[in-house]
């Protein structure tokens, strides 16, 4: 059954949002830019309700009291697609920094344009770097937007040591804004790289917005902390739920090491 839900699932998420891509396209590009966004809000909420009954995967957000008003940065842990679609509800106006290739593609690449999202070209990190930070301050000089920042680049499977890039001390540094850390084990539910998908509740918590103004390194140390520090907590409670989830092997060393698991 695992397995026909889950391809069950991906096949009607892909639907949605060819179907959803399709049938907004009128309203999406005339409304105004703020208005227009209702509709990638809505397939993500409707994602999420089909998530919940084809896959049998619920999802528990809290912490959505600390997210500030107006500009911040949003830094959640990157495991899954789902961290990719799962959090720009909770947001007003949200920022994404995505490849430049992303926007060739026909709809897709449109919709995002429509958002001005910040492309990047791939090149010396530098230069990308000084690109989206100009490019955000550009944008928050227009209006209030939140930006989300994956601190670790890439997506990593749940328990993995943490692997934080420097490019997001940087952008804190210049942007001047709160960064609100993001912990959650979608991974254990949506992982990387697999079709399957797998029943129970992905927690994640909006954890207390980190002020702007700290030195570089104590930033960086407390947006792991606080990051890690929750993650691990929220990895301990699906290990201990009543009907836990596959546990994949960094996810098991990690918890032999918090000691909750009997080590092998």
């Amino acid at each position: 059954m695992l397995q026909i839900r889950s391809l069950a699932f991906n096949f009607v998420f892909y639907v949605n949002l060819i179907v959803q891509m399709i049938f907004w396209t009128p309203f999406y590009f005339l409304a105004p830019r703020h208005k227009a966004w209702f509709v990638p809000k809505f397939w993500s909420r409707t994602s999420m309700w089909l998530y919940e009954k084809i896959a049998l995967t619920k999802k528990d957000v809290r912490g959505v009291e600390n997210l500030p008003e107006g500009s911040f940065i949003l830094a959640p842990k990157h495991q899954s697609f789902w961290d990719t679609i799962a959090f720009y509800p909770y947001l007003d106006d949200p920022i994404y920094i995505l490849k430049r290739e992303l926007t060739w593609i026909p709809f897709f690449g449109w919709y995002i344009m429509k958002m001005r999202m910040i492309p990047v070209d791939r090149g010396s990190r530098g230069k990308a770097l000084r690109s989206v930070v100009a490019a955000t301050k550009e944008e928050l000089a227009r209006n209030p937007r939140q930006l989300i920042i994956y601190p670790e680049g890439t997506r990593r499977p749940p328990g993995a040591e943490p692997a934080y890039k420097y490019g997001i001390v940087e952008i804190y540094s210049q942007l001047g804004l709160p960064v609100v850390p993001v912990a959650h084990v979608a991974g254990l539910y949506w992982p990387r790289r697999k079709f399957l998908r797998y029943p129970g509740t992905i927690q994640a918590r909006f954890l207390p917005p980190i002020p702007p103004g700290l030195p570089k390194e104590e930033f960086m140390q407390r947006l792991i902390s606080d990051t890690e520090t929750a993650c691990d907590q929220l990895l301990i409670e699906a290990a201990r739920s009543k009907n836990p989830p596959h546990l994949p092997p960094t996810a098991v060393k990690r918890l032999q090491e918090l000691g909750a698991l009997p080590s092998a």
